[in-house]
């Protein structure tokens, strides 16, 4: 009890002296090193710590300030099984991956530069502890201890060496050991610069406060590889992604982005990464089976190439792949055995930047300037596959047994080693920002420092206090790219666009063909060079990958039942709509006065639709009713030149003559119905025609009358000599027309006709037609003359036996039988015409009716005149009377 009191009494008594010392050399910063050593030696042999556990797989620099890194330097390591009946082996790593060696390089190439640069951080030497976190978690935890603790032993809570100051760490790769770190670091408000970590979660601010990163987060590349996914018109699309956080996170991303703007899912499949082939065969399988063409995967490459070696193995070609940037830049995928399966590859690749002189500096590497950097050695023997027989023999059990000795006269300029940019590049900046960020605390000018008007030392500053300037850092590299770090600690999203082709070597290989970056002031995030992109096959045309073919101008889409909307039919336009773009969702029905062409693509404008002169049908009609009205006439003069003779004089000289000119202005009215439908003409031509056709039956019907008459009146004491006159007969027509007159006014007064667009009828044309206004008066006004008709043929029947050598009487019962049989026709006749055949119809009938009258009244009298003079006289007139 008194040894423990006594130890607790000295600890106290130390650690007292030491916060004591601090304070009094806290401006001498020499002297405060010196003595700080000794305290913390005196800490470590009375306080109390955990088993020390040995440190290896490192290197480190001194330095004024000293800034960390983690690598994944080795990406496999030795499993054992522990029974804890002895103690445990230590955890080897083995398998050095070339990429990431030069990324650790990259880090201190950047420091090496920023030293040699007098205008950035003068005076002050930047130094550096190396990691190599072997792609193990425990390594993680391991490394960043060891670093915070001053690179000695990983001890919690305590910082052992005090050879310069420590500002933070640039890593990690993988995003479950930079979270893992970060929480560590974040207590005590170390920066942490990533350089490959996506993981959307690390961009949370109240999780990991000091983390940062210079590659763009998840959330940006999922979103630019959906807009390029859309950008090609795909719209039927498979997805495949590994099953960890980078996978799953990214899927959901830009499977939702891609839903929103329409397009479809053709399937999900999930490479299982705790099975030896990640389920290869079986997503080969849904791949083969689908239709859609284009195959977007979020995998890493080692998680990638199961797939691809199945698909290799079936012999898979003609699918386009959409590359994330784990595996876009990957050299183990571009081997020739995988050409005919990824040739024409599309993907988003970290931007690699371009910083002089690091090219140089990696062929400059040999073992000679660096001989207890056992990485180097190790790089040496991979490159070369040779061994170095003078150092420490490191064989895991993996290497080449057959490998000849190394002799230090290899050239790396003659190696196949090919010096890796993009992530390099991004570790390089990492360091930069670290080193503008304490640049800016290195010039702070006294009085007006960001903490409460102070300034932090170089040289004992708080962690915190440079995360303040690292959230505020801004500059520019080399190659012109700006750096700098949004609210969430993430960078600008910058992409290289990659296609790829086969080189001139014919070997396969990633060809920038684009760019996207969401910081563009112009708003033009994705730029693209469509004739430097290569697809399957060497086509340079477009592939599609729809789940069903556009639907063409003229046709929409309709949905098939229990498929996703990208799934369609294409079905044509009703009739009288259109579809004029491709994937049309609903017709659209044309404007009254235009139609859809043949396609149903486009409106065209309907030709409105008139009887005209300008036509063969109309010009035809026109010219028959002309001809037709000098008939008449020309019968009138006849009649005239021979109103002398016996056959004229016995069949009402007068009557006879009115009748041929209202037959003459019956062949003229159809001239009416011919032309532009004006409101004046059609106003006036079927009052003109049926005023006209009243005048020519009601002589017909006077004259039938008057045969009647004039044979009753013969008779001795016959009281009808009185009706002998040609009053009555012209107040029988009088009477008759004023009939017709009353009629037609009452129509146009009531309801008068008026030109109409029929857009209905016929769908190809527009029907200009006069409307009747009246239907019941039109046809009342037709039916009256079919009534005068019927009066007419009655009349003229009774009267056809009459003892008459001239009786007319016969003839005008077959006229007017001819009459109504016209016009009864014309009654289904006009029902079934459509448009101006409606019209030539009606002319028709009233042509046909008045050459009925003409030819059954008129032409047997002519005959007579003409040819049979010898009948047309006053002795056989009255041997027929007396007989």
């Amino acid at each position: 009890m008194a040894y423990r009191v006594e130890m607790f009494f000295s600890y106290n008594l130390m650690t007292g002296l030491c916060s004591t010392m601090r304070r009094l050399f806290s401006k001498s910063w020499v002297f405060y090193i010196v003595l700080v050593d000794v305290l913390d030696c005196l800490e470590s042999m009375y306080g109390c710590h955990l088993p020390v556990v040995p440190i290896n797989g490192y290197l480190r620099q001194p330095g004024d300030l000293v800034i960390g890194g983690t690598f994944p330097v080795h990406v496999d390591r030795s499993y054992t099984v522990n029974t804890f009946t002895s103690k445990p082996e230590d955890l080897k790593c083995k398998l050095l991956d070339l990429d990431n060696y030069q990324k650790m390089l990259a880090m201190m190439y950047a420091i090496e530069e920023i030293n040699k640069d007098p205008d950035l951080l003068p005076n002050i030497t930047l130094g550096y502890q190396i990691f190599d976190t072997c792609t193990v978690l425990r390594r993680a935890v391991e490394g960043t201890l060891w670093m915070l603790s001053g690179g000695k032993e990983s001890i919690p809570n305590f910082q052992c060496e005090r050879s310069g100051i420590f500002a933070g760490i640039v890593g990690d790769a993988a995003s479950t050991r930079s979270a893992l770190m970060a929480h560590i670091l974040g207590l005590y408000r170390y920066p942490q610069i990533s350089y490959f970590s996506t993981s959307p979660t690390l961009s949370n601010r109240k999780i990991f406060p000091s983390f940062f990163r210079t590659i763009p987060s998840d959330v940006f590349q999922s979103q630019g590889l959906a807009n390029l996914i859309l950008h090609f018109g795909w719209s039927w699309v498979g997805f495949l992604a590994s099953d960890n956080d980078y996978g799953q996170l990214s899927l959901q991303t830009v499977k939702q982005k891609f839903i929103n703007a329409g397009a479809c899912v053709a399937f999900i499949e999930t490479i299982m990464t705790g099975q030896a082939n990640g389920n290869a065969p079986h997503i080969v399988k849904v791949i083969k089976e689908s239709t859609a063409k284009v195959v977007a995967v979020w995998a890493s490459k080692p998680d990638f190439l199961p797939v691809v070696e199945e698909l290799a193995r079936q012999n898979v070609t003609d699918k386009i792949w959409i590359a994330s940037e784990a595996w876009s830049t990957s050299n183990i995928l571009s081997k020739e055995k995988y050409q005919h399966v990824l040739m024409g590859t599309l993907g988003f690749a970290v931007h690699g930047g371009q910083f002089a002189g690091f090219k140089d500096h990696i062929y400059s590497l040999h073992p000679s300037k660096a001989p207890n950097n056992s990485f180097i050695i190790e790089f040496w023997e991979d490159i070369f596959s040779c061994k170095w027989t003078n150092h420490l023999n490191l064989d895991d059990g993996t290497s080449n047994k057959t490998a000849h000795d190394c002799t230090g006269e290899e050239n790396l300029r003659k190696s196949m080693l090919k010096v890796e940019f993009e992530i390099t590049f991004n570790v390089y900046t990492a360091v930069y920002a670290f080193a503008w960020a304490l640049h800016s605390l290195l010039h702070c000018q006294p009085g007006k420092g960001p903490f409460h008007n102070e300034c932090a030392n170089i040289l004992s500053f708080d962690p915190w206090q440079l995360l303040h300037y690292i959230k505020r850092t801004r500059f520019q590299t080399k190659d012109k790219t700006n750096i700098f770090f949004d609210g969430n600690g993430d960078p600008p999203a910058l992409y290289d666009i990659v296609n790829w082709q086969i080189s001139s070597a014919g070997s396969l290989e990633q060809v920038i063909v684009g760019r996207y970056d969401s910081s563009s002031t112009d708003g033009n995030t994705m730029r693209l060079d469509h004739a430097g992109i290569v697809w399957v096959n060497n086509k340079t045309m477009v592939p599609t990958s729809k789940c069903s073919s556009s639907c063409s101008p003229g046709f929409m889409k309709v949905a098939i039942p229990g498929k996703p909307i990208c799934c369609f039919q294409c079905v044509p336009c009703p009739q009288g709509q259109i579809s004029n773009e491709t994937d049309a969702v609903n017709c659209l029905p044309c404007p009254w006065d235009m139609w859809p062409n043949l396609q149903q693509s486009a409106c065209l404008p309907r030709p409105i639709e008139f009887l005209s002169y300008s036509e063969a049908l109309g010009i035809i009609l026109a010219s028959i009713a002309i001809f037709s009205s000098v008939v008449p006439l020309g019968i009138l003069g006849l009649f005239i030149h021979y109103r002398t003779t016996p056959i004229v004089r016995a069949n009402n000289w007068s009557l006879s003559c009115l009748l041929l000119i209202s037959l003459c202005l019956c062949f003229l009215c159809s001239l009416a119905f011919i032309g532009y439908p004006q409101i004046d003409k059609c106003l006036l031509r079927q009052v003109t025609f049926g005023l006209a056709f009243s005048l020519c039956i009601s002589c017909v019907l006077a004259k039938t009358i008057t045969v009647i008459i004039a044979f009753k009146a013969t008779k001795p004491g016959s009281q009808l000599r009185k009706f002998t006159g040609v009053r009555v007969s012209y107040s029988l027509i009088v009477f008759c027309l004023l009939i017709q007159v009353s009629i037609c006014v009452t129509w146009l007064s009531s309801s008068p006709p008026f030109p109409e667009y029929d857009s209905n009828t016929q769908s190809e044309v527009i029907i200009l037609s006069c409307n009747e206004g009246s239907p019941t008066a039109f046809w009342f006004m037709l039916g009256y003359l079919g009534l005068l008709a019927t009066i007419s043929f009655i009349v003229a029947f009774l009267a056809r036996r009459l003892p008459d050598s001239f009786n007319e009487a016969k003839f005008i019962t077959f006229s007017m039988l001819a009459f109504l049989s016209v016009w009864i026709s014309y009654i289904p006749a006009s029902g079934s015409s459509r448009g101006k055949y409606t019209v030539a119809t009606e002319i028709f009938a009233i042509l046909s009716s008045s050459w009925a009258l003409v030819v059954c009244i008129f032409v047997p009298k002519c005959f007579i005149i003409l040819f049979r003079p010898d009948m047309n006289s006053k002795g056989l007139l009255m041997r027929k009377n007396c007989g």
